[in-house]
């Protein structure tokens, strides 16, 4: 199969970032675009957009701005720049949409008129605005409609308005692309957190403090998971220690990872960025740049034993939390998926939050690729 047609390139001029990209792609053979821009573009996607347009004549583009965005074995941080990708893709194999700001069910009428009332689309890409507070009802509502349960994707990162593409650039919802199973894809995710302690069973709770943990005050638990040194400094736990929420049945491991808001060194009590009841698992982990490369290649190999050829191409949606500040400087976490995968076509960004199945995770990497 033809790799997918895509472009990359990063100016002290957005213009001149833009036209490189164009430049490259013009004439290139496709249905669908990905586009992704740095921050200092949000307030120049549509123009982006339109350029692109002209250059390629595909009329359909999904994407949107982040704090940083990615390519083949490149990141680009704070620097305007521009990533861009073209897909060969049956013209019947997906469906735009719009951001959907409430009510999922906005797209059935649509979905019924692309598969039918009896059929689901495969798999979604999406794009959030994160300050939608209904965002993870709308990414269950959405992975409802799909056959397989299945979305991936991420909440756009910027300054100032975080703005999504689907065709037109919008903010507000969550928007995206539809395929159906006429479009070979494989996904997985990678965590960037190690546990640190056993699974805690919460005994006592009030919507996102722990009270007891094991039938013991939380921050006992918590003081003795982390160990006597970071216990008695604090200062050092934030952006390090995180609460980690395993999620049930899961045949990996899987767990979704929520930031410490705070603790009540005299209630004994622990906040997380997460609502939790009682019954539930919780554990404590930390950000570890060995374990996040180690779980990487796990992720990659895992993904690598079922292809039967080179990607065509790939998006890969990736936490602002990892990157240079976790896996180093001179773009090493993208360096590994090209090393271990090889030299593809890859595009994306770095996120507020990253989706993957029907969940909105943290601290992740989202890695779907196009057979």
């Amino acid at each position: 199969m033809t790799p997918f047609r895509y472009a990359h390139a990063a100016a002290d001029d957005w213009r001149r970032a833009l036209a490189e990209v164009t430049g490259a792609l013009a004439g290139a053979r496709g249905s669908l675009g990905f586009v992704y821009v740095t921050d200092p573009i949000n307030e120049h996607l549509d123009a982006v957009v339109a350029k692109l347009r002209i250059a390629t004549g595909i009329e359909h583009w999904v994407g949107c701005v982040g704090l940083a965005i990615c390519a083949t074995g490149v990141e680009y941080y704070e620097e305007p720049a521009v990533v861009a990708m073209i897909a060969d893709l049956p013209a019947d194999g997906f469906r735009v949409f719009p951001p959907v700001m409430k009510d999922p069910a906005v797209l059935d009428p649509m979905l019924a008129d692309w598969l039918g009332p009896n059929a689901g689309p495969y798999i979604g890409l999406v794009h959030a605005d994160p300050v939608n507070p209904l965002t993870e009802n709308l990414i269950r509502g959405i992975a409802e409609r799909t056959a397989t349960g299945f979305l991936v994707g991420g909440l756009a990162s910027s300054r100032g308005t975080a703005r999504v593409l689907a065709d037109e650039p919008g903010d507000g919802g969550i928007a995206g692309v539809m395929f159906s199973d006429a479009v070979g894809v494989q996904t997985n995710l990678s965590q960037g957190c190690s546990p640190i302690g056993p699974h805690r069973r919460i005994s006592e709770a009030e919507r996102n403090v722990l009270v007891r943990l094991d039938d013991r005050p939380a921050l006992d638990v918590f003081f003795e998971d982390i160990g006597e040194v970071l216990a008695r400094d604090l200062s050092r736990v934030g952006g390090y220690i995180f609460a980690g929420l395993p999620i049930p049945g899961s045949d990996t491991g899987d767990y979704l990872v929520r930031n410490l808001i705070g603790v009540d060194m005299d209630k004994k009590l622990v906040g997380i960025g997460d609502l939790v009841e009682p019954g539930q698992e919780i554990m404590f982990c930390r950000r570890d740049a060995a374990s996040a490369r180690e779980d990487l290649s796990r992720m990659l190999a895992h993904l690598k034993s079922r292809l039967s050829g080179p990607p065509r191409g790939g998006i890969y949606v990736s936490c602002l939390g990892r990157g240079a500040s976790l896996f180093g400087d001179d773009s090493q976490e993208l360096g590994q998926i090209r090393d271990e995968l090889g030299d593809f076509p890859l595009v994306g960004f770095y996120a507020n939050g990253e989706i993957f199945q029907h969940r909105l995770y943290g601290y992740t990497g989202v890695l779907t690729l196009f057979t």
